[in-house]
C-alpha cells in the first residue's frame, strides 16, 4: 500500500509549509490526482485519516480534484482524453501516444487557520 507513504509525504509538505509560514493548523488541503497516477483514492483517504493525527492536518478537510488524462498523438499531433495507456488516438487510430496530463499527484493548496 504505497498510499501510506504518499500520505506521509503530504503531511511532510504541510508541516514544512506550516513551519515556514508560522501556521498552527490547516483547515483544508486540496490535492490534484491524475486518473493515470495509480493512486487508489479510498486507500489514500484512509491513510491520511491515520497519519494526520496530532499534525497540522488533523481535522482538515481533504478535497481531491480529479485530473483527467490527456495524450498527444506522435503520428498526427492530436490531443485527446486518454482512458488508459493503451488507447489509440481518437483522430488517426495510431497507438503512438504520449501522456501529457493525468499522471500527477500534487498538493494544490492549503487553507490555513490563522
Amino acid at each position: 500500500m504505497h498510499e501510506l507513504s504518499i500520505a506521509e509525504q503530504i503531511v511532510d509538505i504541510a508541516r514544512e509549509y506550516s513551519e515556514r509560514e508560522n501556521v498552527t493548523s490547516v483547515r483544508e488541503i486540496e490535492l490534484e490526482i491524475g486518473t493515470l497516477s495509480g493512486i487508489e483514492i479510498d486507500a489514500l483517504t484512509f491513510a491520511l485519516d491515520v497519519v494526520t493525527k496530532q499534525t497540522v492536518l488533523e481535522g482538515a478537510t481533504v478535497t481531491i480534484i480529479d485530473v483527467p488524462a490527456m495524450a498527444r498523438c506522435e503520428a498526427c499531433g492530436a490531443e485527446f482524453l486518454l482512458e488508459d495507456y493503451f488507447a489509440p488516438c481518437t483522430e488517426c487510430g495510431e497507438f503512438r501516444n504520449t501522456p501529457i496530463r493525468g499522471q500527477e499527484l500534487r498538493v494544490k493548496s492549503l487553507i490555513v487557520n490563522e
